[in-house]
């Protein structure tokens, strides 16, 4: 059990405001992945197993500069599509806002994660009302039962087997944000938000619940992955 990670560094065509970044980036991927062989992928339903981070370093006035170069990060499960992904995103030097000028390729093994932070907004669909928030639902034992079996179903897809966890993953939920945060996408041309929250999240001690926390880690906590919700990071000991 490993993830793998790219490390991007990205030169603007353009200077990109924040709240478009994660849409312009996941269209970047999108487009490099049709490009370079993973269009199915891509166009399979259900679970990407991928997720990415944000523009670092971030701006002060939230709008990345034309010409200055950025980098971010992309992880996934999957060896072969990372290195497939690598070369691709560095071929696509037409796209109009960005390109790809180098990547670095790493494996990670397990380590006893002590700590996850969300680095970009954890998205999380309810019945009800459309996303989970503090303010409009409030119920964390939900929130906590959502994000442990979603963790569940992206371990069992991808290694074809089930992990039955005896207790929750999370020992301590910690909500971070006084506000939604959010991710906004145009999708068949108009515009859809996403909201979510940044956690700070302890993990059980036990196997099963430090397999799920990497899971988070390696593609992503939460929903909406491929567009860059639930990047995490963590505190650990390697």
């Amino acid at each position: 059990m490993h993830y793998f990670e790219l490390t991007c560094v990205a030169y603007l065509k353009s200077d990109l405001d924040f709240h478009r970044s994660f849409e312009t980036l996941s269209a970047f991927i999108t487009f490099s992945m049709m490009r370079g062989g993973l269009e199915e992928t891509h166009t399979k339903s259900g679970y990407k197993h991928y997720v990415f981070g944000g523009l670092l370093p971030t701006q002060s006035d939230k709008t990345y500069k034309k010409g200055s170069t950025y980098r971010f990060a992309i992880r996934a499960l999957d060896e072969a599509f990372i290195t497939l992904l690598s070369k691709a995103l560095r071929q696509n030097i037409d796209h109009p806002d960005l390109i790809v000028v180098e990547t670095a390729h790493k494996k990670t093994t397990p380590f006893f994660i002590q700590e996850l932070y969300s680095a970009t907004p954890v998205i999380v669909t309810c019945e009800g009302s459309l996303y989970w928030t503090m303010e409009k639902n409030g119920d964390i034992v939900q929130l906590q039962r959502q994000l442990h079996d979603n963790l569940e179903k992206k371990y069992q897809s991808f290694y074809g087997e089930a992990i039955k966890a005896p207790q929750n993953f999370i020992q301590m939920i910690e909500i971070k944000n006084r506000v939604p945060q959010n991710i906004k996408i145009h999708k068949d041309g108009k515009p859809v938000t996403f909201f979510g929250n940044k956690f700070r999240i302890v993990p059980n001690e036990d196997p099963i619940s430090q397999k799920l926390a990497f899971i988070a880690l390696a593609c992503g906590l939460g929903e909406k992955n491929s567009y860059g919700g639930g990047f995490c990071l963590a505190g650990g000991m390697r």
